[in-house]
């Protein structure tokens, strides 16, 4: 086994492979990612983004290379190891708001407090603050069927920041949502980032969201591609 990251990389990794179907996605994708830092991962559809958050979130076993949680490998964690790393240390919004039906918006966004163990009134509590934030408090005691969609990813989002973990990861957060909501969730994800020392990790191609972020890589084809951000940005606007 190769060295551990860097002390100030939260998430390394080294020569990911990962193909869906014999079909290759990732083709040795090597990137770091610094405590507190927010990065942008962007291409056009099918560069390899969703399943490259996939691989740094311990959603998905990589084929080949190695991906690092601090000083901890990711790469060699069975099942169990990933499903408890993502419940402790990660929170995710993907971008379908996967709630669960049966609870209300306020409940879902408890969740994830109360299963970490934290008491119900302080867990019911930050689910309201978290809400309340997201513009979405009135909604606390309906459940999903009973909400448009874009007010269900405002919860999602609420749901995962709500317990403040080391790292979100984003996979193309806003796409249910219209303009003016992209902004303000965007404007929540960044400043909850800043104001609590968040790493975020964005998969994005939409030019507004990768805005936002302190650095920028960009996919082609499943490889890190070298094009600067601002032809990036370009390319990424022409292909939407």
């Amino acid at each position: 086994m190769s060295a551990a990251p860097p002390d100030n990389d939260v998430l390394w990794a080294r020569g990911i492979v990962k193909s869906h179907h014999g079909t290759p996605a990732l083709r040795g994708v090597s990137l770091g990612v610094r405590e507190g830092e927010m990065l942008a991962v962007t291409g056009p559809r099918g560069s390899g983004k969703s399943t490259l958050l996939g691989c740094l979130s311990a959603q998905l076993p990589v084929d080949e290379g190695e991906v690092w949680f601090h000083s901890s490998p990711v790469h060699t964690l069975g099942r169990t190891g990933r499903e408890k790393l993502r419940r402790e240390r990660f929170g995710y919004v993907g971008p379908e708001p996967h709630l669960v039906p049966e609870l209300t918006a306020r409940e879902n966004v408890a969740l994830p407090l109360l299963l970490a163990g934290v008491g119900h009134r302080a867990a019911y509590q930050a689910a309201g603050e978290w809400l309340e934030r997201l513009d979405v408090a009135d909604c606390a005691k309906l459940r999903p069927a009973d909400l448009r969609q874009d007010l269900r990813q405002r919860i999602a989002v609420a749901r995962a920041l709500a317990p403040q973990p080391p790292v979100v990861f984003a996979d193309d957060p806003t796409a249910p949502l219209h303009h003016e909501a992209r902004e303000q969730v965007l404007r929540i994800l960044t400043s909850a980032a800043r104001s609590h020392a968040l790493t975020l990790v964005l998969a994005t191609h939409d030019p507004t969201l990768a805005r936002y972020a302190d650095r920028t890589v960009h996919l082609v084809d499943g490889r890190v591609s070298a094009v600067p951000a601002e032809a990036a940005a370009v390319a990424v606007a022409v292909e939407r």
